[in-house]
């Protein structure tokens, strides 16, 4: 069966709309008119996706977030373990779905399922919501009998993710509402005060401060210029974005990125965490270690760190020791390569690389931490700085003026 997405009148002339499985589009009318709905448009609910070019089949394909496949993966965990056969559990999913994008999904995961597919080969149609190493370890699960604890450990890492997520963005918020405080304080100030100001000493002839000449003169371009000054902003904001497009130029800034002082540090630390934390994981479900490192590589946002990752695995299949490998390319973090080593010689290197993934994640919340506590005192004082040189250019030509008539 396949799922169709319908539009339908009910009883009171209003149009409803919602998705329902059926074998062929004759039948789902059928259906539809059974439940006093005429139907107005039925449709495959994955046509688009099908009927895509290549070049833009990623535009069509279904997404969902990060927090909605946390909470399918829980379902399919939970029903899974409950001995259900697979279809009911993915339809039983479906139906606990409230978004139509979501089960229909499901429903189109569940048909492939039905035909005899297995649940990983299904999932690969929708590589844009079950990436390389969701499928991997879904695939390992079905092989090794294990695909309900398989998918508990996938739900734990969604929303190990999502909560990272979370926690990195709410420590951006208090920072990114100052700075959106403070040049909003300064434009208007520039925009609108200073000129209306400036007018009470037009018709000195005395030569003003040059505090006070720098304010009127940059006031005078903020004022003219203004508008330019954002339109070039977003030229050059998108102009940017289109030239990391090409990777040849997105791999240049990230190698630049690796040299900075300080973002290198952040950056490497981000990445290698999520490295450390999908291998593992990867390999605690049965994926071999080849194949996981290869899956684990494709989670580095950084190209530079991608390729090392490679030449990682390209050294482990030469025969080498994982962490000879790592330490020998020089950018995984040494305590990651020092755990990675008792891992190894313990024979417990899922749990090493779960403990690494966890030390760089903790040693990152202080690192932003700390960060952020510094930021935040500095912008204070910064937009501090700003407003008092206004005000201290507004009164000097005043006690100036004070002076005269004394």
């Amino acid at each position: 069966m396949t799922a169709y997405r319908y539009k339908a009148l009910n009883t009171g002339g209003k149009l409803v709309k919602g998705v329902v499985e059926g074998d062929s589009e004759r039948q789902v009318r059928s259906q539809l008119r059974s439940q006093k709905l005429r139907p107005v448009e039925v449709a495959v609910a994955n046509r688009q996706a099908a009927n895509a070019p290549r070049m833009r089949l990623s535009l069509f394909q279904p997404r969902i977030s990060v927090s909605e496949l946390a909470l399918l993966t829980r379902q399919l965990a939970t029903l899974v373990q409950s001995n259900l056969p697979l279809d009911e559990c993915l339809q039983a999913a479906a139906e606990q779905s409230r978004k139509a994008r979501t089960k229909a999904l499901l429903l189109q995961v569940r048909s492939r399922v039905a035909e005899g597919h297995t649940l990983a080969y299904a999932m690969g149609e929708f590589p844009s919501v079950f990436n390389d190493m969701y499928r991997a370890m879904v695939n390992a699960g079905e092989h090794a009998g294990y695909l309900g604890p398989v998918l508990e450990q996938l739900a734990d890492y969604n929303e190990q993710r999502q909560y990272t997520a979370q926690k990195l963005k709410m420590a951006m918020i208090y920072p990114f509402i100052l700075i959106g405080v403070a040049i909003t304080v300064v434009v208007a100030l520039m925009v609108f005060v200073v000129p209306e100001l400036v007018g009470i000493f037009a018709h000195s002839k005395r030569e003003l401060p040059m505090l006070t000449r720098v304010l009127i003169a940059t006031s005078d371009f903020f004022r003219d210029y203004a508008l330019y000054l954002l339109l070039g902003l977003v030229v050059l904001v998108v102009g940017v974005r289109r030239l990391l497009r090409n990777p040849g130029r997105r791999k240049r800034w990230h190698r630049t990125l690796l040299k900075l002082p300080g973002i290198s540090r952040l950056v490497i630390a981000m990445d290698t965490a999520r490295f450390a934390s999908t291998l593992s994981i990867l390999m605690a479900s049965g994926v071999p270690l080849l194949e996981s490192l290869r899956i684990a590589g494709q989670v580095l946002t950084n190209l530079v760190l991608r390729e090392d990752s490679a030449a990682v695995a390209e050294r482990v299949q030469e025969g080498s020791s994982l962490n000879r490998a790592l330490r020998e390319n020089g950018r995984f973090p040494p305590m990651m390569v020092h755990m990675v080593a008792s891992g190894e010689t313990s024979g417990e290197l899922e749990t090493m690389l779960e403990r690494s993934a966890t030390n760089q994640e903790r040693e990152l919340e202080m690192t932003l931490g700390t960060l952020m506590s510094l930021l935040e005192p500095l912008l204070v004082v910064f937009m501090g700085v700003m407003v008092l040189t206004i005000v201290l250019a507004i009164l000097l030509p005043i006690f100036d003026l004070n002076t005269m008539v004394r």
